[in-house]
């Protein structure tokens, strides 16, 4: 009776609820709370979480393809986590685990991520324009081919990081890890590089910031 609930949209307060591996795709949840919800495995495939709570729940390995995810993650586990062709603008990531999370195609400019951990994930073509990563753990992650132009990076960790062609012009970069990062032909015209640790860092093709 919950479930057709939730489905229906009349009813918006479902914090701490267990919806573990439910099926609610394609459901109209704007603005629904489910702060510190289960929702291990649970399918919100293609539906609309414009302006939800989500921040605390465990989301591990949810289905969110597709889905209108602007909504605040704050601390939310989505470790293996299907976020591809998401719309993720301007949400709120800050502190979100998402190791492992599928996140091609996903659109995540504006977005709030300082304090996540996105260590190994694939970004590759990912839009990160003006996304806040301060303090983000990027290690090992792909990010080739990504948008962070204005992007904050200001102490993120990018050892290892594979950032070919990536775009991270006007982006800051102060004090960033990029200890053994792939760097080969990105664009880095106007960033902030100050105190970032370049060692073993791939950087042929690619003009570093003065």
């Amino acid at each position: 009776m919950t479930v057709d609930t939730i489905r229906a949209g009349q009813e918006k307060q479902f914090p701490g609820i267990d919806l573990e591996d439910e099926d609610l795709a394609g459901c109209q949840l704007e603005k629904v709370n489910l702060a510190g919800a289960n929702l291990v495995g649970t399918n919100f495939s293609g539906s609309n979480l414009k302006g939800a709570r989500l921040d605390g729940s465990n989301l591990l390995g949810a289905d969110l393809t597709l889905a209108d995810v602007r909504a605040n993650l704050l601390g939310a586990n989505l470790m293996q986590a299907d976020l591809s062709s998401a719309d993720l603008r301007g949400s709120n990531l800050r502190g979100a685990n998402l190791m492992g999370a599928k996140l091609a195609q996903a659109s995540l400019s504006g977005a709030f991520l300082s304090g996540a951990n996105l260590t190994g994930v694939n970004l590759k073509g990912v839009d990160l324009r003006g996304t806040d990563l301060r303090g983000v753990n990027l290690n090992s992650a792909n990010l080739k081919g990504a948008n962070l132009s204005q992007a904050d990076l200001q102490g993120a960790n990018l050892s290892e990081t594979n950032l070919e062609e990536a775009d991270l012009r006007g982006a800051n970069l102060a004090g960033a890890n990029l200890a053994g990062a792939n760097l080969l032909c990105a664009e880095l015209e106007g960033s902030n590089m100050d105190g970032a640790n370049m060692e073993r860092a791939c950087v042929l093709g690619t003009a570093i910031a003065k």
